[in-house]
């Protein structure tokens, strides 16, 4: 009878695994046919000197790039842009969360304050920024009320600092609903237990709430890394193809390749894009395991 029940079991599970992997088949089909497969043909784009002759070249393609003065300024100027606008998106919108959290008048209306830019068009966004920053725009115009001089706020040396304002205010309300997500999920008995021992506001902050919130702020620095690349488009609609060069991108560069037919210059750059972005996100969640590992 044991003999039995034990096959029905095991015959139970392996079902079980049957089902699981059928049921995930079309998802990783999926992402085979339409991630693994066309990102293992850019890798081969980017080792063959055209798609005509097929003759392989190594690594000649990526020197050449690393040597295209284009590639080095739309690269230093992306990783300057993700260097200032993804720790501001990241701490910023946690500050807005700690504030929130307590009973303030008005909680309710700052929250859809801070929101109300997610229900906005991009194109309606790049918009209101010209109308604000534009040569003659409202900008210019309140600082010559004061006798000031206008300034062509785009095409200066401003740019970079007003595209990082448009990131954050299009971001900030979003990342701040989900840090105050994770702090509602903080254990109330451990701060209760810390306030009875008598500890101070920054030891709770940084030694309990903060490491509750380590998945929550790796999730939010990925999630704002990926979208500071997509402020492409803001800055496409704002300036076109060939901006200043302080606001010239990596998404321009390569947009500027596709139209031109360069497809070797365009897969390695993208190859060498991909690997930067899976050796940040590697240590960032290597860093959340070692700094949250003992939060269960």
């Amino acid at each position: 009878m044991k003999e039995k029940n034990k096959h029905k079991t095991q015959c139970g599970r392996r079902n079980e695994r049957i089902f699981s992997n059928l049921a995930i088949l079309p998802s990783v089909a999926g992402v085979l046919f339409f991630f693994v497969i066309p990102f293992c043909i850019v890798i081969y784009y980017s080792l063959i000197a055209n798609p005509v002759t097929n003759q392989f070249v190594g690594i000649e393609n990526y020197t050449k790039l690393l040597d295209n003065s284009a590639f080095t300024r739309a690269a230093k100027n992306t990783a300057l842009f993700s260097l200032t606008a993804v720790p501001l998106a990241v701490i910023l919108p946690l500050g807005l969360a700690m504030i929130l959290e307590r009973n303030i008048p008005g909680k309710s209306a700052f929250r859809t304050m801070f929101l109300s830019p997610l229900m906005v068009p991009t194109a309606s966004v790049v918009l209101v920024w010209q109308v604000l920053f534009h040569s003659h725009g409202t900008i210019n115009q309140i600082i010559e009320a004061f006798g000031g001089k206008g300034i062509d706020w785009l095409n200066s040396d401003y740019g970079q600092i007003i595209i990082v304002f448009m990131f954050l205010w299009k971001n900030l309300g979003y990342n701040m609903i989900l840090f105050m997500s994770a702090l509602v999920g903080i254990p109330t008995d451990i701060i209760e237990v810390a306030d009875l021992e008598g500890a101070g506001g920054f030891y709770k902050f940084f030694q309990i709430k903060l490491r509750y919130l380590s998945p929550t702020i790796v999730f939010v620095l990925i999630l704002s890394l990926i979208n500071s690349f997509k402020i492409f488009r803001e800055v496409y609609l704002l300036t076109g193809d060939h901006p200043l060069e302080k606001l010239y991108m990596l998404q321009h560069f390569m947009n500027n390749t596709f139209n031109n037919f360069d497809y070797q210059k365009l897969s390695s750059a993208a190859v060498i894009f991909a690997a930067v972005m899976i050796v940040v996100i590697a240590v960032l969640l290597i860093s959340e395991n070692h700094f949250g590992k003992d939060v269960e």
